[in-house]
């Protein structure tokens, strides 16, 4: 089981984690390398009295950046599959769910992409460099603990049957959003807010995409291997 939970992770991880590169690449990194500009004072925003055309020519692709972050995409999403399958492993071990394929991976992809992206980014969005931030120790325990809270919850929704289980489970999600995530203690930055809004925009585009891509090759992955498991030995 471990070797096939292993095996089925570098497969689905890899290939949603290639998906997500692509989509990074073509979407989120001409925003991302738009708003350096700003940051390093090649662009300054003036606000309304600004007179600089939105289209700005960003270098275009740089073969060892872009290769490194295939890479690092393609590790993030292989980790990520590992989290996903060990949930699969539990949920079928236990008999919660009748049948994981690709179409039902889909939603596990979904529940993941709320898990790790949305639920976490509704109280700390997808940063674009030269931004006001709080300090990074409390970011990261708000997160992580939203994470946490929102990954059990998730699970609660989707394998409980009856109000007894729900009710503490929305209370659970809501919880990390009533404390609230830390902030910065002043609003400044260099990066005009459109860009900044189209940045948390496409990244939470891409996070949906690719995990739906997860799920539904995990799903499959695992769909196949259990076929294989169940065929009759031959001799």
């Amino acid at each position: 089981m471990i070797a096939r939970v292993l095996t089925g992770a570098v497969i689905a991880g890899f290939a949603a984690g290639l998906i997500a590169a692509v989509l990074q690449l073509t979407f989120v990194q001409p925003v991302l390398l738009h708003a350096e500009l700003y940051e390093s004072g090649r662009l300054v925003h003036f606000g309304t009295e600004s007179v600089l055309p939105a289209a700005q020519d960003t270098g275009g692709f740089d073969v060892g950046r872009d290769l490194l972050s295939v890479m690092f995409a393609a590790m993030v999403y292989v980790g990520y599959a590992l989290i996903l399958m060990a949930a699969m492993v539990v949920a079928s071990d236990r008999g919660w769910v009748r049948r994981i394929d690709a179409r039902s991976g889909m939603l596990w992809g979904l529940a993941g992409f709320v898990t790790f992206h949305l639920a976490p980014g509704f109280g700390l969005p997808p940063e674009l460099p030269g931004g006001s931030v709080a300090d990074l120790g409390a970011r990261q325990v708000w997160w992580w603990g939203t994470v946490a809270a929102t990954g059990v919850a998730m699970g609660v929704l989707g394998f409980g049957r009856s109000w007894r289980s729900w009710a503490p489970a929305l209370v659970l999600l809501a919880l990390p959003h009533l404390i609230g995530a830390p902030g910065p203690a002043v609003f400044a930055g260099p990066v005009p807010p459109e860009l900044v809004g189209a940045f948390a925009a496409r990244a939470f585009g891409v996070g949906m995409a690719s995990w739906v891509a997860l799920g539904a090759i995990a799903g499959f992955v695992w769909q196949r291997d259990s076929v294989a498991d169940s065929r009759p030995a031959t001799v």
